[in-house]
């Protein structure tokens, strides 16, 4: 192969006494290259994940204070407040089904940047709506509230993989990946712990109104805040991609079809393996999440900071978790056998945690050691799962593969909690748990069935390959006085 600086074919004429070879055309204007800026970019977005997960839970873990304050705009009927309760969480499920689509399209047309910004308004424009419902009468305004957020939610949660391979080196893609989902752990740990703390279980609505006010006017600013930054500071994409991997991805996204890519996707059996079992794991934290606090209080009556704290401590497990999964891949790239082990001891654990509130031993500390275990690992997964198939769909777009995995999360995670809604108040919380055990364990073997075809791994090294093989000429360019060399 010849060629000159410029990348422009060399006429094999002038040199007769040079073997014939194929010309190749190669652009040596662009190289790939890390920049220091991009831990901003995901500090940044990782704000912006942690203020999203926030407005999701923060509602549903002090349920029954929202019942008490707004019970004169809510159903008489017991069973129907508390599945109006559940749907101010389970909002966020249903929103994202149908907004997805549209949001991955955007993401890919427009970038990164584009992306956010559309989230981060919704998300404070959903905040501040909330401050405007304090009033006993006005559950309605706080039900659109949650709504507006539910919808900023679309535009987050599948990004982590995305902004990884965009920003990030080959090592580095699993940390970056699971430090995105960091962020949105983070949120929902905040929405755990604060919630109970700023708002009393209190007979005076006075009472209660005021911490409600502190809670939804810090949300407010802090969102409107993480707003400006994503406005003033966030960017679209590095000028160079960050390995070679992404920077033939780009080049094939420029020529991607949205719709054949997710014909692609749906018709890799692999993937549909990973996109079911990954919905029944992550829909199993949402479905904990949402009915942490009446499955605790049946056990552990007036335990409600208790129960923030038990919540608080799954999801700190669960970030630990993601980073040692993010550095582990990041270091043995064994996606299946680390999915699968992961999977399995976060059945063992939701087991245990069953086993634990069904025998209420009376000590709530175990409630607390089997809560951080499900943790670790059922969180743990979820920054493993993007990235086990983001390898096995390359080099198709990774918020498309990401995005199709949060739609079955939830799906997953409507059906499993609404299902466990049902058992809890018509046979019993055993019965709902156990539900979920088995739930666990049929992802767990689904997991395991799933083929290892890591497709940008083998892509990496079949570039290196292939530079290593080739012998170069080069022709200086003479438009350049001496060139220096590289």
């Amino acid at each position: 192969m010849e060629w000159n600086k410029k990348s422009e074919p060399v006429d094999q004429d002038e040199y007769q006494d040079e073997e014939k070879k194929p010309v190749l055309t190669i652009d040596t204007s662009e190289t790939v290259r890390l920049y220091k800026r991009r831990w901003l970019m995901l500090a940044i977005f990782s704000l912006f994940s942690l203020s999203s997960a926030y407005q999701w839970i923060h509602l549903g873990i002090i349920g029954n204070i929202i019942v008490s304050y707004y019970n004169s705009s809510l159903p008489e009927d017991r069973f129907q407040q508390d599945t109006v309760i559940d749907w101010l969480s389970l909002s966020y499920l249903v929103c994202y089904v149908p907004f997805i689509f549209p949001a991955m399209w955007l993401l890919d047309k427009k970038g990164l940047k584009v992306n956010n910004v559309v989230g981060t308004v919704l998300n404070a424009v959903g905040a501040w709506l909330k401050c405007a419902s304090l009033g006993t009468d006005r559950f309605a305004v706080l039900m659109i509230g949650q709504i507006v957020c539910a919808v900023a939610e679309v535009f987050v949660v599948s990004i982590p993989p995305r902004l990884a391979a965009v920003w990030f080196g080959p090592k580095e893609v699993s940390t970056a990946t699971s430090i995105g989902v960091f962020g949105n752990q983070v949120g929902v740990a905040i929405g755990f712990l604060l919630p109970p703390l700023l708002v009393p279980n209190s007979q005076h609505l006075d009472v209660v109104s005021g911490g409600l006010s502190v809670m939804f006017y810090g949300g407010a600013v802090v969102c409107t805040v993480i707003l400006l930054l994503m406005l003033i500071v966030y960017q679209k994409e590095p000028p160079l991609p960050p390995s070679r991997a992404q920077k033939l991805a780009k080049q094939v996204l420029v020529q991607n079809n949205y719709l054949m890519s997710l014909k692609r996707l749906v018709s890799n059996p692999g993937f549909v393996l990973i996109a079911i079992s990954y919905g029944i794991n992550t829909g199993a934290f949402y479905a904990i999440s949402i009915l942490l606090n009446p499955m605790v209080l049946f056990y552990f009556q007036g335990e409600e900071q208790s129960v923030g704290l038990i919540g608080l401590t799954i999801v700190l497990t669960g970030i630990c978790g993601a980073v040692v999964a993010g550095i582990w891949l990041d270091r043995t790239r064994t996606y299946k056998s680390t999915s699968t082990a992961i999977y399995f001891l976060a059945w063992a654990g939701m087991l245990a945690f069953t086993v634990i509130l069904y025998f209420n031993l009376g000590h709530i500390w175990l409630v607390f050691l089997t809560a951080g275990f499900l943790g670790f690992f059922m969180t743990g997964y979820l920054p493993v799962g993007y990235e086990f198939a983001s390898e096995i769909t390359y080099p198709e777009s990774e918020g498309t593969s990401s995005g199709i995995l949060t739609a079955s999360a939830m799906f997953f995670g409507i059906v499993l909690t609404l299902g466990m809604r049902a058992m809890m108040n018509g046979v019993s919380i055993l019965a709902a748990n156990t539900f979920l055990t088995i739930a666990l364990f049929v992802g767990g073997v689904m997991t395991a069935l799933v083929k290892p075809d890591y497709r940008r791994q083998e892509a990496e090294k079949e570039i290196i390959n292939h530079l290593d093989h080739i012998g170069f000429t080069v022709i200086p360019d003479e438009s350049v006085e001496n060139p220096p060399l590289k």
